[in-house]
This record gives C-alpha cells, structure tokens and sequence, in this order.
C-alpha cells in the first residue's frame, strides 16, 4: 500500500501540466539577420488551410477553430528611395491547443501544417510553399516559456530564413 501511495504521488508530482494558451502573444525575436525585423506570434483558438486559385498558387484561410497558430514574420528592411524593395518571409504551423511538445521531421512535417510564404517583387517566385524537408522541435523551455527550434529548405524559391531558433514567453492569465 505504501509502494502504491509513493507511485501515485510521483507520478502526480512529475507530471507537467500542459500550456493552453488563451490569449494572442506577439514577440519581437532575439535572432534575426541585420537589417531587418523578425517577430512570433501564438494565436489561439484558430486553424489554417492552404487553397490554391485559378493559377494553382497557394494562400492562407485562417478561421475560428480549436488550434493555436504560430506564425513567425521576417520583414527585410525597404531600400531607401525604391519602389518595390519589400520582401517578406512567413513560416505558419498549426499547434494543438495545449503547446505539448513536438519533434518532427521531413514528411511528419505535415502533422503541423508547415508553410513556408515568400512576398517580394520577384515574378514567379513568391507564395506559399508546404515545407516538406527540415527539423522542428517545441519543448518547454521553463513553466512561463516555449523553445521553438526549426531547420528547413524549400526547393521552389530562394530563401533567406532557413533556421529559426526562439524562446516565446507565455503570458499568464
């Protein structure tokens, strides 16, 4: 009996609780590439579907539902002076809604709805592009905080974000 109180009592005690966040959090991150600005948001209650129009390129719908997206923008600062010098990176992934943790790899990928969009005035190289080749691992960095550490690369369009590596604070209802 004593052997059965000490088991249930470690095991309530070892069990990590798993985040559900319920407010949106935006985040400036700590590793971006010069001249530039790089944030991460976590956006509860939504999902994510891709469709494709009449030319076959894909776009986002994000709609009420019972996921939590990630989303983390790369926007290179504009050329002074130039038209048309914006160029942004955006990397969607759709989380449970409990942030448990995750690690996946190439075709598991999927599980997670990883997209990949590239916006700029580069013709026929911009859109959005299902990441089918990398690494990506969520893992509690502490009770307040996630790790975020992702490695991929597409095959359609150049790029310039391949890595990402965060730590996102949780905000406390």
């Amino acid at each position: 009996m004593k052997n059965i109180l000490i088991i249930l009592i470690l095991s309530i005690v070892s069990c990590k609780p798993n985040y559900v966040l319920s407010q949106h959090i935006i985040q400036k991150t700590a590793n971006c590439p010069e001249n530039s600005t790089c944030s991460m948001e976590l956006i509860p209650n939504k999902t994510i579907e891709f469709k494709a129009d009449k030319f076959g390129i894909l776009y986002p719908i994000i709609s009420e539902g019972e996921k939590t997206l990630l989303k983390y923008t790369f926007n290179k600062n504009p050329i002074p002076n130039t038209q048309d010098s914006n160029y942004t990176e955006i990397v969607y992934a759709e989380l449970d809604t409990e942030l448990n943790e995750v690690e996946l790899t190439d075709e598991d990928l999927k599980n997670v709805k990883l997209y990949f969009g590239r916006f700029c005035y580069c013709k026929g190289e911009t859109g959005y592009y299902p990441i089918k080749k990398g690494t990506f691992k969520l893992s509690k960095a502490n009770k307040n905080s996630i790790k975020i550490e992702f490695n991929f690369k597409i095959s359609e369009v150049p790029q310039i974000i391949s890595e990402i590596r965060e730590t996102i604070t949780l905000k406390s209802n």
